[in-house]
């Protein structure tokens, strides 16, 4: 039989399903990336309305099937609503998104996901630090921690400058990602480095990626 379990995560995507349900990708600390079913979340009058939407990260209550998982309620810790005021930080942080669900999986340890995510999206409403780095950092670090990454350099001709920054990403946790910016000089050596790893490790399609590339 089935059982109401809780889980923390952040909603990576919700679609909608049926007339008045959506459907969540979520991807949580205790199960991975699991799909939940929020029955009536798009009724006016909904108390899952609000908490059904990207970015929107928390404790959710859920009852677990046989083959699905549905959503009873959720305690919301932070819903990253500033990024809704921005449109390209919005944009990034809906990449990242598509990216975690890209590489993450069921039933598999996601917490260094989750926790890259979750600082990314912090990092993107600091305006100290210039959306492009959080963007090659976050690139680089979800490479990294997915296994599909060298952590060596040496084939690239660039900066030292450079190369510091990218063996700092590669050996630091994410809560000490963000904790630098870089010259306009550099930030283009990692653009460099980062669309090679992308042609060589990501063999996806991001929409999101596709409008950022059309924005800048």
């Amino acid at each position: 039989m089935g059982q109401t379990i809780t889980v923390t995560g952040m909603v990576l995507a919700a679609y909608p399903y049926n007339d008045y349900d959506k459907r969540l990708i979520v991807l949580t600390k205790e199960r991975g990336k699991i799909t939940v079913f929020a029955k009536g979340a798009r009724r006016q009058n909904s108390s899952l309305l609000a908490v059904c939407s990207s970015f929107v990260f928390g404790e959710f209550f859920v009852y677990e099937g046989r083959s699905s998982f549905n959503l009873m309620q959720a305690k919301v810790l932070n819903y990253f609503s500033d990024l809704g005021t921005d449109v390209e930080g919005a944009c990034y942080g809906f990449y990242f998104c598509e990216l975690a669900e890209y590489y993450t999986r069921e039933a598999n340890d996601e917490l260094p996901m989750l926790k890259l995510l979750y600082q990314s999206l912090r990092a993107l409403l600091n305006k100290h630090i210039p959306d492009e780095l959080v963007r090659y950092i976050f690139e680089l670090k979800t490479l990294v921690i997915n296994g599909d990454c060298p952590v060596e350099f040496d084939e690239f001709e660039i900066s030292d400058s450079a190369r510091y920054a990218l063996s700092f990403v590669t050996a630091s946790p994410p809560e000490k990602l963000y904790t630098f910016t870089v010259s306009e000089t550099v930030l283009g050596e990692l653009r460099f480095v980062l669309r090679r790893f992308r042609d060589l490790y990501m063999e996806g399609k991001f929409k999101s990626l596709e409008i950022l590339e059309e924005m800048s």
